[in-house]
């Protein structure tokens, strides 16, 4: 037996990317000793001094495969071989679409795990046959302008967006920058990566390299084009904002007070969300002492931001959608907008009250963008801090948000606060999560408790009445419930609050 396990480890075989046949392990050792071209892109070649062939292959966790989005910790659930694996599955997918597909964009964040990662996948797209076009360290909204602007046919960014330095993953879109949901692609993708055999008599796909970020800036101050002086402080997170910001931003007249612009994907300052109160304190505490006019964060992969008044008050993100919605249908009236349906009232009000039609949407990127497309909305927004613009290939963009509130200040030539504080007409909870057991059940005892108001379960649940309204509804992202409630008083709201909390945490009968 002892013998027939050694025999068996020297004839382990492996396979050159793009070729049908098997080669031993001296073969793809001689190769790499003369630099075979192929050895390059090759995640599966034996290493002289770490070669082992006891260690074992990584194994598949298919709750990497969300909603909207691949994302997992680094390297327990996603690692190189699973990232090569996903970079084959996704080609398949896009050619079982589309048999003409040939480019597919590849950007990537600054997380200590995202270049290796994005070689693999890249490896996976390339020994599947297709083209990739390399543009580095990015923003996520600049793979969507990429597939948009130069007429890709997909892409993929290697990011964890907000969550901490121990995860990775992968957004996808399409061709003209439609993104895939588990219903629309990743599922596919999650079983051809399961049932994943490697590529066989493909011709090897390129990779091309490409700096796109001189378009890019010139796409995005197309939605700016009043702007004025303006001290702004920039909180970036030590994510892709750290490098966004200042190519965009030069040559204007913003004075840039910058926070942690340097990239670092272990997120040595705080975690890159700001929609965590801790997470913008700092920034709330620069804009008081340099008496900035406004301070804005963002996300880990800069493709979300959360502004604060020149007081370094936090305002609500719905308020910002408000107050984009208005600028926009002063140039565009009788056009839709979106709001997701955590947002407050007074985002329809203002919508309506602007000459524009409100239009309420499901939460989630995916819904948002399609959504979008089939009203032909102007604008989007969502309380989670991601801004969609129509103009923008249907996509959201931390960026544009950042710039059409630059311009909105330059134009009304009033403090932040101002335009801010008749927003305020009513009173939320901000949201709330709970980790509940068995998410439906509770949704479903909700629904019974609360079967005289208006209901609806476009998103788990909602519930409206004259003087208030709440939303409970299952994370797509983690093992959570999620409250939203707002009321028209402080004093409805807190009763609410109170009641709902109950409920939820199985304190009422």
């Amino acid at each position: 037996m002892k013998k027939e396990r050694i025999m068996e480890r020297e004839e382990k075989q492996h396979r050159c990317p793009g070729e049908s046949y098997t080669i031993s392990d001296s073969v793809c050792r001689g190769r790499q000793r003369v630099n075979y071209p192929k050895c390059n892109v090759c995640l599966d070649k034996v290493e002289p001094k770490s070669f082992n062939h006891s260690q074992p292959e990584s194994k598949l966790s298919m709750g990497i495969f969300k909603s909207y989005d691949i994302r997992g910790k680094y390297p327990a659930e996603i690692d190189e071989l699973t990232a090569r694996k996903i970079g084959s599955s996704i080609a398949q997918f896009f050619k079982e679409e589309n048999s003409n597909v040939k480019n597919i964009v590849v950007g990537r964040d600054m997380r200590p795990s995202s270049k290796s990662l994005a070689n693999a996948l890249i490896e996976g797209l390339c020994t599947a046959g297709l083209n990739v076009v390399n543009i580095g360290v990015v923003a996520t909204e600049m793979t969507y302008f990429a597939v948009g602007h130069y007429k890709y046919d997909g892409s993929v960014m290697v990011t964890a967006s907000h969550n901490p330095a121990g995860y990775n993953g992968f957004k996808i879109c399409r061709e003209q920058a439609i993104p895939l949901s588990f219903e629309t692609g990743i599922g596919r993708i999650a079983k051809l990566t399961k049932q994943y055999h490697p590529p066989r008599g493909e011709q090897l796909g390129k990779v091309i390299q490409s700096d796109i970020f001189s378009d890019y800036k010139k796409h995005v101050l197309k939605f700016a084009s009043n702007l004025r002086h303006l001290r702004v402080v920039i909180d970036a997170g030590n994510g892709m904002a750290g490098k966004v910001v200042p190519v965009v931003c030069e040559g204007l007249p913003i004075e840039i007070i910058p926070l942690y612009f340097e990239l670092d994907g272990n997120f040595p300052n705080h975690e890159a969300n700001p929609l965590k109160a801790e997470n913008i304190v700092d920034l709330q505490n620069k804009v008081r002492e340099t008496r900035a006019h406004l301070g804005v964060a963002f996300d880990g992969d800069a493709d979300r931001c959360v502004f604060v008044d020149e007081a370094g008050r936090a305002i609500g993100c719905d308020i910002v959608t408000a107050l984009i919605a208005r600028q926009i249908l002063e140039r565009e009236k009788g056009t839709t907008i979106l709001y997701d349906l955590r947002s407050s009232w007074i985002v329809p009000e203002e919508i309506k009250a602007a000459g524009g039609v409100p239009y309420r949407e499901r939460v989630g990127h995916a819904y948002m963008k399609a959504t979008l497309r089939e009203k032909k909305a102007a604008f989007g927004g969502e309380l989670s801090g991601h801004y969609y613009f129509r103009d923008n290939y249907c996509s959201d963009s931390g960026m544009i948000a950042f710039l059409m509130v630059l311009d909105i200040l330059s134009t009304k030539r009033v403090p932040f606060s101002n335009l801010v504080s008749p927003l305020k007409r009513y009173y939320s909870t901000g949201e709330i999560n709970f980790e509940v057991e068995d998410k439906d059940a509770k949704i479903e005892e909700i629904a019974r408790k609360f079967s005289n108001g208006k209901v609806d379960h476009l998103d788990g649940i909602t519930v409206e009445y004259n003087d208030w309204w709440f939303n409970v509804r299952k994370s797509n992202t983690e093992p959570l419930l999620r409250l939203n409630l707002e009321g028209k008083t402080r004093e409805v709201m807190e009763k609410g609050k109170k009641l709902l909390i109950d409920i939820i945490q199985g304190k009422s009968s």
